[in-house]
């Protein structure tokens, strides 16, 4: 198979009567849910289990098999081993991507220096950093079963020796102003899969791009809007899609596609968010009324930033005086809010969990 060359950019012969169809209902569905964002008064802290999911589902996509309460109890000192710990620093690693970059954004724009820091991060300390983190590849890739030579690849990227010609491009498509913003990225986002930069983590990244991306051309106020959960789902679909531009340059479906992604995720994503925003009202009514303490809200927004938790990681995080902290969580347990995941024994503390937040955020019993 000889490389793929991408199309110019913006792409040539788009039906936009065929598209404008799809345009004004993702708009509508986006700008519902970033209303909805501008009622939480902390999106990072209140909202943090979905920045968990979407690192799970992102990094399922590429193949890791790790959960959401998994993650979070290897992070409050729970044992694990072999691959299982792989896939967890996997996931890590995307989670820190994401709040990391979101807050670059706030001093400089999205570029190709970015998304090398974002892919440095993205490969530090897991499978894959032996190939070259934080630089784009200087060798020819290709996508196929493992171990297939070149010859039998599905799909082969640009050439290396092309490969920054192609990235200034994209580059100077993702400053400009479009048509449509969500069109927009929907080109931003192919493109940049088909280019394939990386040697690896290329999948990651370019889903790392969608919720910044909103939040760069300000159709979001925060950058709390994650696909993964809609693009796992239609797995099949999503590459199908994406194969028809390489192979046929079919554009329009693929924007099309991209565009009902974002309609039937924004009505999900704000589902949750009214789901988990209700969760935080009952509990902070209940947890004042069991402490009558001031540091009700404070003991509230430390469970809902991390869900799982060791009990020193809890003094630590929420600044509660020692004293008084662990009253508090003695009380939570006594009325099943809290879930003790491991006892404390000598030196090691114990491990608890916020059970409704995670069935909540996961929408299934996950303890």
């Amino acid at each position: 198979m000889t490389p793929y060359v991408p199309q110019p950019l913006p792409p040539p012969n788009l039906d936009f009567a065929r598209l404008i169809r799809q345009v004004g209902p993702a708009n509508a569905a986006l700008a519902h849910y970033n209303g909805l964002l501008r009622s939480v008064i902390n999106p990072a802290v209140l909202l943090s289990p979905l920045t968990n999911r979407e690192a799970v589902l992102s990094s399922k996509i590429e193949g890791t098999q790790a959960t959401v309460d998994e993650v979070l109890e290897y992070e409050a000192g729970v044992d694990f081993s072999g691959e299982k710990v792989k896939d967890i620093q996997e996931i890590v690693n995307y989670r820190k991507v994401l709040v990391l970059s979101a807050e670059a954004l706030q001093e400089q724009p999205l570029s190709l220096s970015m998304l090398c820091q974002m892919h440095k991060l993205l490969m530090d300390s897991v499978r894959g950093a032996d190939k070259s983190p934080g630089q784009f590849r200087v060798e020819q890739n290709w996508i196929g079963t493992a171990g297939c030579a070149i010859e039998q690849a599905s799909f082969v990227p640009p050439s290396p020796l092309q490969l920054q010609d192609h990235l200034h491009a994209w580059e100077s498509y993702l400053a400009s102003d479009d048509f449509d913003v969500l069109a927009q990225l929907a080109i931003v986002h192919a493109q940049f899969e088909l280019i394939h930069p990386f040697k690896d983590g290329n999948g990651r990244i370019g889903r790392l791009l969608i919720p910044l991306f909103l939040f760069h051309k300000r159709l979001l106020d925060s950058p709390i809007f994650y696909m993964s959960e809609y693009l796992e789902a239609h797995r099949e679909l999503y590459y199908a899609r994406l194969r028809g531009i390489s192979q046929e340059r079919d554009w329009n479906a693929w924007i099309e596609f991209f565009l009902e992604a974002v309609v039937a995720q924004a009505y999900a994503n704000a589902k949750k968010v009214r789901e988990i925003l209700d969760l935080y009202e009952r509990m902070k009514q209940r947890i004042m009324e069991l402490t009558r303490s001031k540091h009700a809200i404070r003991i509230l927004d430390t469970l809902f930033d991390r869900p799982i938790f060791q009990s020193s990681d809890f003094i630590q995080r929420s600044e509660i005086p020692k004293k008084s902290a662990f009253p508090f969580l003695h009380t939570l347990r006594e009325a099943n809010i809290l879930q003790t995941l491991q006892e404390q024994s000598g030196r090691r503390p114990a491990v608890m969990a916020f059970r409704d937040l995670l069935n909540c955020a996961e929408g299934r019993d996950v303890l």
